[in-house]
């Protein structure tokens, strides 16, 4: 659900701006904005490297990923998904893109580190070095963020902060369906949402539900950009994507995947999503795309994300309807 995030809050976020009026580029912009800010709560896993130093080298890739995800368990979702971290952190990011270097801006300066600080300093004292150490990175990020926001635009600090805030906000609701839901108001307590919605009480169909709602989202924010940019997104999508319908067999041949254990189905349904996206039919002229078709490179890459992601969504239908068959059969 990493992409599915910021893909999220750009959508919504690129969305409402052209809904009042921005002109094309500065809504485009601002969802990045908002979507990069979405990503940051997920530099938590940062910790999780450590478990790759117990790895051993004997256990193999599955040992390797295992490994990561029981290290980032004591600390993913925790403290940087906090909604109550967000709106605090949101205005100080805000804070942090005030140009110049007038009494005006230094001010901000300092009352946006400290803001960011007084966080971190919660952090340690009500959930220890671990959680003060993550809230630290998270800081650090967003940061990073808004000086590169100030200097490469001309976005105002409050739209800053409001994009800030819609990405922080927006992020912890993807997780309800992939993990255990988020610590939503840390550093309090709540008694809301305190398990993951179950799509279906079959595991399998629940995973292949989380994977169709992160196609979904995908699917909006290309809708978006193609929006946007005055493009057709099905007018890009080659007919090489219907070849995903094949992998609907592999709901005969391989383990039915879960939450648990899903890396043989995502990483095989994705390979066959890059191959219809990349691969030409073999009748096409040697010519690069936008030679032979008068295409831009910006066009030519979005015809293969669209068909890569075409050939996903059709290869998901299939397994599910096979998978479907077989259990009824």
């Amino acid at each position: 659900m990493f992409v599915g995030h910021a893909l999220l809050a750009f959508a919504v976020a690129a969305l409402v701006a052209d809904w009042r009026g921005w002109e094309r580029r500065p809504a485009l912009f601002v969802g990045v904005v908002a979507g990069a800010f979405a990503a940051i709560p997920d530099i938590d896993v940062a910790y999780a490297l450590v478990g790759l130093l117990e790895w051993q080298a004997a256990d193999g890739a599955l040992g390797a990923s295992t490994a990561f995800w029981d290290a980032s368990r004591g600390v993913h979702r925790s403290v940087t998904h906090s909604l109550v971290v967000g709106a605090v952190a949101a205005p100080a990011f805000g804070l942090l893109a005030v140009r110049g270097r007038s009494g005006r801006a230094r001010l901000a300066t300092v009352v946006a580190i400290g803001l960011l600080a007084a966080l971190v300093v919660i952090a340690l004292v009500w959930d220890g070095p671990l959680a003060a150490f993550v809230l630290g990175l998270f800081a650090a990020s967003g940061i990073v963020i808004a000086r590169v926001v100030a200097r490469a635009s001309s976005l105002s600090p409050a739209t800053v902060g409001i994009a800030a805030l819609w990405g922080l906000w927006s992020h912890p609701w993807g997780d309800l369906v992939t993990g255990t839901p988020p610590d939503w108001v840390f550093p309090f307590s709540t008694s809301i949402l305190e398990s993951r919605v179950v799509l279906h009480p079959d595991p399998t169909l629940h995973l292949l539900g989380a994977f169709a709602i992160e196609l979904a989202t995908i699917w909006l924010a290309l809708a978006v950009v193609c929006r946007l940019t005055d493009r057709s997104i099905f007018g890009s999508v080659d007919r090489r994507a219907t070849v995903g319908a094949a992998y609907g067999v592999a709901a005969l041949a391989v383990t039915p995947p879960t939450l648990e254990v899903s890396y043989h189905f995502v990483f095989s349904i994705l390979g066959v999503g890059l191959l219809c996206g990349v691969v030409r039919d073999a009748s096409s002229p040697t010519l690069p795309r936008p030679i032979r078709r008068g295409l831009s490179s910006s066009d030519e890459t979005l015809e293969v994300v669209l068909t890569a992601l075409a050939a996903v969504t059709v290869a998901l239908a299939a397994y599910a309807a096979v998978y479907l068959v077989a259990t009824l059969v």
